[in-house]
């Protein structure tokens, strides 16, 4: 059954005098947008710019669909219908060539933005669109879904073009989500009922139970691709609020991620609010700072969840952050979901996520609270790093953390650049081995502490280099002990590093690298050394900044205390 049109939204039609949308088969249910709310106000701003001729950076004709669902104003559906018009006109110039569309670039990675833009207009702005167009419309966005799923078999105009197919049957990536995507929005949008029942079957066979299925194994929520790549569960989540309201299927709630999703994104914010914990690749920009992407996220969470209680830590989390509404145009219409009230954050501390082996840790929700992460889990997917038993300590800014946050691309995935053992055979790095799953057991304690026991041998897969290596953490107030143990094979050495931001100060057994000071407890005759980063940057300039601090002649055994200072060190260290 479809919805009507919001009360608020009808009212402004009529005083208008316009004619309200077309309802079609894309119902998304809207009424949930304040018309009189600021974020409505910029974004009714943003898309009359692009109206008058000059669109923003990144504006898409589902800015000017939307808005014209909202209003029913027909300039908004004719900008719409130009766009999709010109994506359409220009792929068939390229197709008539013998060439690929643009729509089939990156192994298809954009097809569900572009074909939303066409299924969202075809749909909403039915009237405005000619048979002809149509017709042609229709088979380029039947085309381009067929070929998403038979890559061997692609082809446009008569002409073969394969490709990979890429991540076509892992609902663990981002790519994935972008094929749904494509296949849904034209599934509920074409006019032709074969092509409806054959990729909604394909839809509701296949593709969203694999979904379901995978998504059920995330317990603790977030994703195995980390927090750079993991912010595609916006388009996720998002996908889940169309196919619920268009269809009343509750994807959102049938398993517990989503709204796990919400602990885990909150737990992995720093105390101060400004960044997140920095898992896996980091491609838009190095150092995860909040951006947009995580706002959104967090919105779309907080619209699909059930729990009463997530809900109002997703309020909480949305209010505190830094990123008190989107930055960039081309979001803006994301801030149109609710962010309710000021809510509450977690009563937990301590928060494990054992479907991507993450912890988090904090002494409080203040802003000067001390907070720690850790890694020991699946090691998957090809956005993870090689960062088994690695650890990030956050007190006011960075202690401890990973080299890749301060490299040129964001994307370093060696164990060399992760708080971790590093193990070199023969003077060469031992990797991790992806495709691995490491463990650990957790144990809260009061006022956030938590002891940790990991074992990370598996994330050598055999190697006969690391025989075994277990990881000990203990966690209080300001404190972290890391304990390891490990048996090495042949001509192998297991060194004990540490990046930091800060170079190091080193005397004797001890050293101190801004906020923080660490002490080696085991070995006795243990040697400290620092690396500057930039010495081995290259002329691309990989290591912008940065040092790592190492640790060797262990012979078996590390313990290494870590104590974050209040503040400059000098002032409050003896």
């Amino acid at each position: 059954m479809l919805r009507s049109v919001p009360r608020f939204a009808l009212a402004a039609l009529l005083a208008a005098g316009a004619s309200p949308p077309c309802y079609a088969a894309i119902d998304l249910d809207l009424s949930y947008v304040d018309l009189q709310s600021p974020a409505y106000w910029r974004f009714e701003a943003w898309v009359d710019q692009a109206v008058a001729g000059a669109p923003g950076y990144a504006f898409s004709a589902t800015d000017a669909a939307y808005l014209f669902r909202l209003t029913g104003r027909a300039p908004y559906a004719a900008l719409a219908v130009q766009m999709v018009e010109r994506q359409v006109a220009d792929a068939e110039a390229l197709i008539a060539q013998g060439e690929r569309p643009e729509i089939s670039g990156d192994s298809y990675l954009h097809v569900g933005e572009m074909l939303r833009d066409l299924a969202l207009t075809y749909d909403w702005c039915a009237a405005s669109i000619t048979p002809q167009q149509r017709t042609r419309w229709s088979a380029y966005a039947e085309q381009a879904v067929w070929n998403v799923w038979h890559p061997a078999e692609a082809h446009w105009g008569g002409h073969a073009h394969p490709w990979s197919g890429w991540s076509i049957d892992n609902p663990a990536n981002n790519y994935y989500y972008s094929f749904v995507e494509a296949t849904m929005v034209w599934a509920l949008a074409t006019d032709d009922a074969s092509q409806r029942a054959t990729w909604m079957q394909w839809l509701q066979g296949v593709k969203l139970p694999a979904l379901e299925q995978y998504a059920a194994t995330l317990s603790g929520g977030g994703s195995q691709e980390g927090t750079g790549y993991g912010l595609s569960h916006r388009s996720l989540f998002a996908l889940y609020r169309l196919w619920r309201d268009t269809t009343g299927a509750d994807l959102a709630n049938a398993n517990a991620h989503l709204t796990d999703s919400i602990a885990w994104w909150i737990h992995a914010t720093v105390p101060t609010r400004d960044r997140v914990a920095p898992i896996g690749d980091q491609s838009r920009v190095s150092e995860p700072v909040l951006y947009d992407y995580h706002r959104h996220t967090m919105l779309e969470a907080r619209r699909m969840t059930n729990d009463a209680t997530a809900r109002a830590n997703a309020s909480w989390w949305l209010h505190a952050i830094s990123q008190a509404q989107m930055e960039s145009g081309f979001n803006f219409r994301h801030d149109l979901l609710p962010s309710g009230d000021a809510g509450a954050p977690p009563d937990r501390l301590v928060y494990h996520a054992t479907g991507t082996g993450q912890l988090f840790a904090r002494t409080g929700w203040d802003e000067g609270a001390t907070w720690l992460q850790f890694s020991a889990g699946p090691y998957v997917e090809s956005h993870a790093h090689q960062d088994q038993g690695s650890f990030t300590l956050f007190r006011r800014d960075w202690l401890a953390v990973t080299e890749n946050i301060w490299t040129h691309s964001g994307i370093q995935q060696g164990t060399d650049v992760h708080n971790l053992l590093r193990f070199e055979r023969d003077g060469a790095l031992v990797p991790q081995r992806i495709g691995t799953t490491s463990s650990m057991i957790v144990t809260p304690g009061a006022g956030g502490a938590v002891h940790v026991e990991a074992d990370l041998t598996p994330a050598y897969d055999g190697d006969p280099a690391v025989q075994s290596w277990r990881r000990t953490l203990d966690f209080a107030g300001g404190t972290l002990v890391v304990r390891d143990r490990y048996a090495l094979g042949a001509n192998t050495q297991a060194v004990f590093q540490l990046n930091v931001p800060v170079q190091p100060t080193i005397d004797g057994a001890t050293a101190r690298t801004g906020d923080l000071r660490v002490r080696v407890l085991s070995p006795p005759d243990a040697t400290l050394s620092a690396l500057d980063w930039t010495t081995r940057s290259g002329p691309d300039e990989t290591f912008r900044r940065g040092w790592r601090l190492d640790i060797a002649g262990g012979t078996g055994e590390y313990v290494v205390e870590l104590e974050a200072g209040d503040g400059i060190f000098a002032d409050g260290f003896d």
